[in-house]
């Protein structure tokens, strides 16, 4: 049976490389490309409330995310699965990695403050997984 591989996508250069080394290293395997639609990146809650702006803005990010897919499974040399999410990534990322033998994600590699501030998808998603996760650079 071909090993299943999850490989989380941002749109980063690190993800680029992610998703390449996935490609590379695993020829054989099944590899799908995720992209987690943030929904704390969208407008206010005070904007939110306003009719129909939710869902406008959600349509853009579900379009945006399409395109991001859509263009990284292209510089990809073999055929490839996509996958749209919602939902906080670093948890998203792991409640979709149930159905996968393999992790592989970038990582920006923040060091310091931005790293407290910012949060670290990758880290988050290696303390929690419960299958193997290799982190890209």
């Amino acid at each position: 049976m071909a090993k299943r591989i999850l490989v989380p996508v941002d749109g980063s250069e690190k993800s680029e490389r992610a998703v390449q080394f996935a490609a590379d290293e695993w020829p054989d395997a099944e590899i799908t490309l995720l992209h987690v639609i943030n929904p704390a990146r969208s407008v206010s809650g005070a904007e939110m409330a306003v009719s129909g702006l939710a869902e406008n803005w959600y349509e853009n990010a579900e379009r945006n995310a399409e395109t991001l897919l859509s263009e990284t499974a292209d510089r990809v040399d073999r055929d490839v699965d996509t996958r749209i999410e919602v939902g906080r990534p670093a948890y998203t990322i792991l409640e979709t990695a149930n159905d996968f033998d393999q992790i592989v994600i970038g990582s920006q590699g923040r060091t310091g403050i931005s790293r407290v501030l910012l949060g670290s998808v990758a880290e988050g998603v290696v303390r929690r997984a419960e299958i193997p996760v290799t982190v890209v650079r």
